[in-house]
């Protein structure tokens, strides 16, 4: 699989403008194992989306991880935009511990594309789940969770 970072970061801020707004950068985008993608998103320490601790709010967190893999999404599955929408059907997200400072989100597909392209094909709606784990900069976790994605066929 080929991706290009520049333009699965450029085309998902374009597509989710609470994206900008928040300020997220697309740091990483890059295929894995078994035609996995990781991505990692970065949100900037900002008083704008702090919390009544000073660190980042839950709700910026969550939309944080919830970017992340949305970019893993693009990224595996944005040559198919012309005959399928990719939509978020649930998430669940546990937050361990305070974050303080800019934070990153780590998003990785595990289910190889393909099976979700086939099932695509066959005239499925196929579910895939996207975890995520969320932490500082230094790497202290601090969040982890799960969005799972669907692909829904074009009418």
């Amino acid at each position: 699989m080929s991706i290009d970072p520049r333009q699965v970061a450029s085309a998902l801020l374009e597509a989710v403008p609470f994206a900008r707004t928040l300020g997220f950068e697309v740091v990483k985008v890059a295929p894995e194992a078994e035609g996995g993608v990781r991505a990692v998103v970065r949100l900037p320490d900002s008083p704008a989306t702090h919390n009544h601790v000073g660190g980042p709010h839950a709700g910026a967190m969550f939309t944080l991880g919830e970017t992340a893999s949305g970019a893993v999404v693009m990224a595996a599955f944005g040559h198919l935009l012309d005959r399928a929408v990719p939509l978020a059907v649930r998430a669940e997200i546990a937050y361990r511990k305070v974050a303080m400072g800019p934070v990153l989100a780590t998003a990785r597909l595990v289910r190889p594309p393909a099976e979700v392209i086939a099932e695509l094909d066959a005239g499925q709606r196929p579910e895939f789940n996207v975890p995520v784990e969320i932490g500082t900069e230094d790497g202290t976790p601090t969040s982890a969770m799960t969005v799972v994605w669907t692909l829904r066929a074009k009418r």
